[in-house]
């Protein structure tokens, strides 16, 4: 899970060093040509864990970007690291039986009856052995934990655990924090219901509805057969996606001064045609607010965003 920013470049040593033959665009494919390049250079007669870390601590000075990987190498078991900045997520669980899984949210250990034990440390790696012995090691020199703030706003489950923070109370707190800000800012407005742009946004807006004293009201049908709208890379093909995308309850909309709640605003097409739909099913009146912080930059570690404006994306706004 990630991306590496400098996967290019790599290629391109590999390539002129190593003369790695590529069969994909994938950065995962340069991310294990470059693993087992360093793991040949420690020049070992019998593969041990010490191996595997000593080529690992010349990865993490290779590779720029986020990375959360787990592979399984010959005669050393499971083998799981992170990137120094611990920007993408990985988590260990354990079975009674000793057995062990390793997954990028702890919702899919509990799925499989295994117990949390811990999160993997920004810049770490950890060896878990056939037998179940486990191993741990810093393989980064410089490590700062800046995680991904969309973990939290959109990408994982309400019920995963991440780096000890519940993803479930972070978007309460969110909503909690927007709520007070509308009171506070915006107290003025006639509000009949707040209606969440589903589904991140849901745990929020009942958070903002409750702060302002309001009904809290489901508006949209979603059909989860079309896929993420913000990292589709033509406008057109983003603006018919989101009436694809969702339905309309008239109902819940037709003459009622509504308050729309999104988990965050990345590009404004959906927003915009949100609103259009909003205001075509009969609202009165259309407030919408965002319970992320603004998203001012691009998101170069795994996920595809560009925020740069380009001919097709110029009436964005």
């Amino acid at each position: 899970n990630g991306t590496l920013t400098n996967s290019d470049e790599m290629k391109k040593f590999l390539l002129e060093t190593h003369f790695c033959q590529f069969n994909t665009q994938s950065d995962s494919e340069v991310l294990l040509n470059l693993f087992a390049y360093e793991l040949s250079k420690t020049n070992f007669d019998v593969l041990q864990n010490s191996h595997v870390f000593e080529a690992l601590k010349r990865v993490y000075e290779r590779c720029e970007g986020g990375f959360a990987v787990t592979m399984i190498v010959g005669d050393v078991g499971l083998v799981a690291f992170r990137d120094a900045n611990g920007i993408r997520p990985l988590v260990v669980g354990k079975k009674d039986d000793e057995s062990f899984m390793v997954a990028s949210e702890s919702s899919a250990l509990s799925a499989l009856g295994y117990d949390f034990e811990y999160d993997i440390d920004p810049g770490a790696a950890v060896i878990i052995s056939e037998s179940g012995v486990v191993e741990k090691s810093f393989c980064a020199e410089s490590i700062s934990h800046s995680p991904c703030l969309f973990e939290f706003v959109y990408f994982s489950r309400p019920d995963s655990v991440m780096d000890s923070i519940s993803v479930h109370k972070s978007r309460l707190r969110m909503g909690d924090f927007l709520g007070d800000k509308i009171l506070r800012d915006y107290s003025h407005l006639e509000i009949d219901a707040v209606i969440p742009v589903p589904d991140t946004s849901r745990t929020s807006a009942m958070q903002v509805a409750y702060k302002l004293g309001v009904k809290y009201r489901e508006g949209f049908i979603k059909n989860r057969y079309i896929g993420r709208t913000f990292i589709m890379p033509l406008q057109e093909e983003r603006k018919k996606s989101v009436r694809r995308k969702l339905n309309i309850l008239d109902l819940e909309f037709k003459d009622k001064n509504v308050l729309l709640v999104d988990d965050s605003i990345v590009r404004g097409t959906t927003s915009k045609q949100i609103i259009e739909m909003v205001r075509e099913a009969g609202a009165k009146k259309v407030l919408f607010a965002s319970a992320a912080p603004p998203v001012k930059f691009q998101n170069l570690y795994g996920i595809d965003i560009c925020l740069l404006y380009t001919s097709d994306a110029a009436d964005e706004g």
